[in-house]
């Protein structure tokens, strides 16, 4: 049986390239891990920087991004509260840097980002991936220095465990296309939103694709032993999580439920 999953699905990264800092944000939980990780990416000193995901609306987080001015753009990989709560008052802070994201709601100060926008800043090169799944508006960021790549993965991919499916907004069968999509990024460090960075954002998509079916297969086994509602499903399947944690399950195997073509029960409807 699939067992919950809390360590990393891949290698560690043995260290950051260069031009990459991590901030965290202190925000830990059982849902956020050690806190929100707020990227800043700059090609070279004197140069503007990109700052991804600003994280909570902590003064002392965002003052810590905040001095490292000089920042062109603010990205955004979803619209959680714990990656954009801070966005507007970082772009004070930054004297009114754009704030880009998919969905307009957490755009401020410049046009929303499309899901395959190419961005040309300072010597880096940042490709947005649609990677819905998570959230109906995540986005990843494949980002180039010269030769070196990184994949800012927000919460499509954790640096440890596994990641929700944030039913109704999120979708199953989105996730598994964003997940086909980031496997083929073999070798290329990935940096989350939560927890360390992975040496391999490939092999870390290949392990989720699997752990997603796995699931998935326990999910159709439920029902077939008469299992409807979510709760039902979450105490057969999540017998192993610990219970504070089911409600998160729920997102997910209502997800799933969806994808199998279940039909909600009245008990099983929000």
């Amino acid at each position: 049986m699939t067992g919950h999953i809390t360590a990393a699905v891949a290698a560690l990264a043995d260290e950051l390239p260069g031009w990459v800092t991590l901030l965290r944000a202190p925000n830990p939980g059982p849902m956020t891990l050690d806190g929100t990780n707020t990227w800043v990416l700059r090609a070279g000193p004197g140069e503007p920087a990109l700052v991804v995901d600003p994280g909570p609306a902590d003064d002392g987080h965002l003052a810590a991004i905040a001095a490292h001015t000089p920042v062109a753009t603010v990205l955004i990989t979803h619209g959680h509260p714990d990656h954009t709560e801070g966005s507007p008052r970082l772009r004070e802070l930054l004297g009114g840097a754009p704030v880009r994201a998919v969905d307009p709601a957490h755009s401020h100060g410049g046009p929303p980002l499309a899901a395959d926008a190419v961005l040309h800043a300072a010597g880096l090169t940042v490709r947005a991936l649609p990677a819905p799944g998570h959230t109906a508006d995540s986005v990843c960021f494949l980002v180039e220095r010269g030769d070196e790549r990184v994949v800012l993965t927000g919460d499509t991919i954790l640096g440890r465990g596994t990641t929700v499916v944030a039913h109704p907004d999120g979708q199953l069968g989105a996730y598994f296309d964003s997940l086909e999509l980031l496997s083929t990024y073999r070798g290329i460090p990935a940096l989350p939103g939560h927890g360390p960075a992975l040496a391999d954002c490939g092999v870390a998509a290949e392990f989720y694709l699997a752990h997603r079916r796995a699931r998935l297969d326990q999910v159709r086994q439920a029902v077939a032993e008469g299992a409807r509602t979510a709760p039902e499903v979450v105490a057969r399947v999540y017998a192993d999580v610990d219970r504070s944690l089911w409600w998160a399950a729920e997102w997910s195997v209502r997800a799933q439920l969806d994808y199998l073509g279940v039909p909600p029960e009245p008990a099983d409807r929000p």
